[in-house]
């Protein structure tokens, strides 16, 4: 069984969603779909998750967000008639948003978390109605259902131990799964997220959950690259890299993977195809916990803004009890 996740630019428009269906028709072992909301169509375009955000905080402000609302439901609206599908989906989308936007506003943290949720959670139920428009037995999982369950942290959710052996139930299903990812739900029923860009960690959860012989992650490129493409012309992709180097490499910079995404896959051993949705074909890169490859002397280049090295020379460090401790004290104290 593979688990694969697309990304928001793979979802962004109806000629993408075709490639989505098949890559995943393709390959039989292709089981579980974990998809993101609709992303950017061209460089101007706005991320639903976006809109989602901008209207939940003029819902929040009681002010005016017709717009908003609008704008989303006709991106969905979009999506939908270049596949040919029939309006009732949209229609329950457009219920979902509104019952949202009804709902409690006693914790505004809350209610912004389960307004950006939606934006994976109805993408999910469209794709599910394309599958089965096309004939396919393919079927919405929402994450409760799943239980997929995490911890009472908004925007910056944990998986909960218990929900790996509520995933592996998953295996029993037939057809294909659809499942949204970002957000799981604590345990009273509230929506809660993962950190921006969490449908990797999804991903790589559900991967962990049902012991996938493999995580495929589709994105817009054919690789990941050794350096930042935007700023160095044609450069060489890793054919193989290690968990740690990819964990290493988007702590400073990488913005393939979120920093968090690999650590479930990382646990169960579980390897990581990074693909393009746009030419699939392509190899991709591996991340694996031991390459054979040695991609020469250098894996990857990376650099961002906000962080500081610091070098520390003492003569017999080493033999000082308490040093470290003191001196992260110091840094503790001044943050």
């Amino acid at each position: 069984m593979k688990v694969v996740k697309f990304g928001g630019s793979s979802l962004a428009s109806g000629t993408q969603v075709e490639k989505v269906y098949n890559i995943v028709l393709s390959d039989p072992n292709r089981k579980i779909v974990v998809v993101s909301a609709p992303g950017k169509r061209h460089s101007d375009d706005i991320k639903v998750t976006d809109l989602l955000i901008s209207l939940g905080e003029k819902t929040l402000k009681g002010t005016n967000a017709d717009d908003e609302f609008n704008t989303i439901i006709n991106r969905y609206s979009s999506i939908a008639d270049e596949l040919g599908l029939s309006h009732t989906i949209i229609d329950e989308i457009k219920e979902n948003l509104l019952s949202i936007m009804k709902q409690n506003k006693k914790s505004s943290e809350l209610f912004i978390e389960a307004m950006k949720a939606s934006g994976e959670d109805n993408n999910a139920k469209l794709i599910a109605a394309f599958f089965q428009h096309r004939g396919i037995e393919a079927h919405y999982v929402n994450p409760k259902d799943a239980g997929l369950f995490v911890t009472d942290e908004p925007g910056h959710a944990q998986v909960l131990p218990e929900t790996y052996e509520n995933l592996y139930q998953l295996r029993d299903r037939t057809g294909i799964l659809i499942v949204p990812g970002f957000f799981g739900y604590n345990k009273a029923g509230d929506v809660l997220t993962f950190s921006r860009s969490g449908s990797d960690i999804t991903g790589s959860i559900l991967a962990n959950g049902v012991k996938a012989e493999l995580y495929e992650n589709y994105t817009d490129v054919d690789a990941v690259y050794a350096v930042n493409p935007n700023i160095v012309k044609n450069p060489k992709g890793i054919s193989e890299l290690t968990y740690r180097e990819m964990r290493e490499l988007s702590y400073a910079g990488f913005s393939v993977f979120h920093d968090e995404a690999l650590s479930p896959t990382f646990q169960a051993g579980i390897p990581v195809n990074v693909k393009n949705t746009n030419n699939p074909s392509a190899p991709g890169t591996k991340i694996v916990s031991e390459r054979k490859n040695t991609n020469g002397p250098v894996v990857g280049i990376a650099s961002d803004d906000g962080f500081c090295s610091i070098y520390i020379g003492k003569y017999l460090m080493n033999r000082e009890i308490g040093f470290g401790r003191r001196l992260l004290q110091i840094l503790e104290d001044l943050i």
